[in-house]
């Protein structure tokens, strides 16, 4: 029975691998790029960054939810529950897995049926209402650095990927990277593409947009907040803990990663955009055959950055 136990826990952390490793391909599958870079891109070099209370104050799933039942498309209890996450989310500055599971699994059932083109316009809507005002500046600030050096910059996020694209698109970076879900013919089926973008997923679509867009990883840089990005993190060559949880703070000061906090009003530290050594691995071969489950119905266009981007 003990040898039936560790054979079953075994082909779960398999199992785990194949989701993490299908969801990252799925998610640098459909990663947009628009070049908006001021000046002649660094080829070879970019950033990673996380959403939730890195580049937003609080999770960017609940203030989508705040915005679907303020137009009567999901009920005040489910509200209610989306703002509870919210303020524990808040209140530990760190992600609870239940929490994430729960938010997916809401999420996914909120548009099962519905057109993308319909939610990615109530996502563009949502964003200039709620979450333009929350943004950090001090985050902001660095990924302007980084593409002021040339450099392409990306979100990584749990988030559905149309909703970090409007974000990115509204923010004037280069593309997103997020949770991919399954669209037959325009529509979203309520399924997903391998799994949330969370954890050891973030760390494989890092390395299959890499292998795409010719990435020297070593040369890239890695923002969040966030302990369970760690896989993330440890994929670039030079990583950077903002507003991070005790238990990032602690592995950022174990590794020597830099650490950035907005949350304390302390005026910014001005950091320059690094060319780190160390070794990137990167994962190839799979992104190819996955653009995507989406099989006769196209996701929205490419990214158009906003007039006001950059103000």
């Amino acid at each position: 029975m003990l040898r039936s136990l560790r054979v079953t826990r075994r082909r779960a952390g398999v199992d785990a691998d194949v989701r993490a490793v299908l969801a990252g391909a799925a998610s640098a599958a459909a990663a947009e790029v628009d070049d908006v870079l001021p000046v002649p891109p660094d080829a070879t070099a970019g950033a990673f960054f996380d959403v939730d209370n890195t580049m937003i104050r609080g999770a960017s799933i609940y203030f989508f939810g705040k915005g679907m039942a303020g137009r009567g498309l999901i009920t005040t209890r489910d509200l209610l529950r989306f703002g509870w996450q919210q303020l524990a989310f808040r209140v530990r500055g760190s992600e609870d897995p239940d929490a994430v599971a729960e938010a997916r699994d809401k999420a996914l059932g909120l548009v099962a049926g519905k057109s993308v083109e319909e939610i990615v316009a109530y996502g563009e809507e949502i964003y200039d209402e709620l979450m333009d005002r929350r943004i950090w500046s001090g985050t902001r600030a660095l990924a302007q650095q980084h593409l002021d050096a040339g450099q392409r910059v990306w979100l990584v996020t749990a988030t559905p990927v149309e909703l970090a694209r409007i974000i990115a698109a509204r923010l004037g970076l280069t593309g997103a990277l997020g949770t991919v879900s399954e669209v037959e013919d325009g529509l979203y089926t309520g399924r997903l593409v391998g799994e949330p973008l969370h954890g050891p997923a973030k760390g494989q679509a890092v390395r299959a947009l890499a292998e795409r867009e010719g990435l020297d990883l070593s040369r890239c840089t890695a923002y969040s907040d966030s302990v369970n990005d760690i896989p993330m993190l440890s994929a670039v060559g030079h990583a950077v803990a903002v507003n991070p949880d005790n238990a990032l703070r602690a592995q950022a000061r174990a590794q020597g990663w830099d650490v950035r906090d907005f949350r304390t009003g302390r005026k910014a530290a001005k950091v320059g955009v690094p060319a780190a050594a160390g070794a990137g691995a990167v994962a190839g071969g799979i992104v190819a055959g996955l653009a995507l489950h989406r099989r006769r119905g196209d996701g929205p266009g490419r990214l158009q950055p906003a007039s006001s981007a950059l103000h």
